[in-house]
């Protein structure tokens, strides 16, 4: 038999079937990583969720599949496309990104960053909607006037960028410096909140 001729499986049935596993994985403690994406003025963006909260934002350019195995290893193999358990970020991301939400209120889960790199994540949502700080504010903020650099590390690996907004980060001199979506992304993410 030449399986190369068979008929393609119902995408209706196979969808069904796919409602159902998510469903019975919730249900047995099963699900530890959902995903979905989204759609944004700043691209495609991978979300991820334990049962704890949102674990990790990801913008297209770092690449979606190459995060999903990445987070296999580091968070747990057993990984879902289940977007309904990451409806409330989608839904909050689009108000954000509509101009009518300037903070996030969604359960987080930071293990993916710890220390000091922790300690500016931590800050990060304290600098208001609108407003930027620089590198040398976050860092004397987050308990190290000299761990400037550090601060521009822990940005460049924060977990879940625009929930935590680093894009709110910026050299001394006001240009925007670097940024994990790319400096086309940071500057959209800045003009848009400065309107």
């Amino acid at each position: 038999m030449n399986f190369d001729t068979l008929p393609l499986a119902d995408p209706v049935a196979a969808a069904r079937l796919h409602a159902r596993l998510v469903a019975d994985a919730e249900r047995e403690g099963l699900l530890d990583l959902a995903y979905r994406t989204v759609d944004s003025p700043v691209g495609s963006l991978l979300l991820a969720a334990t049962p704890a909260g949102l674990v990790r934002v990801v913008y297209e350019n770092v690449g979606h599949d190459a995060e999903l195995a990445r987070l296999a290893e580091t968070v747990s193999p057993r990984v879902l496309h289940a977007p309904t358990r990451l409806d409330q970020v989608a839904r909050q991301l689009d108000e954000y990104f509509a101009g009518r939400r300037a903070a996030f209120d969604v359960p987080l889960d930071l293990r993916l960053t710890s220390g000091f790199r922790r300690a500016v994540i931590d800050h990060l949502p304290a600098i208001s909607y609108g407003r930027t700080e620089t590198y040398a504010q976050v860092a004397a903020a987050a308990g190290s006037p000299k761990a400037v650099r550090a601060v521009g590390t822990a940005c460049a690996t924060n977990p879940v960028p625009v929930v935590v907004p680093c894009h709110r980060v910026v050299r001394s001199d006001g240009s925007f410096g670097g940024y994990a979506g790319g400096p086309d992304a940071k500057r959209v993410l800045l003009t848009m909140e400065a309107a």
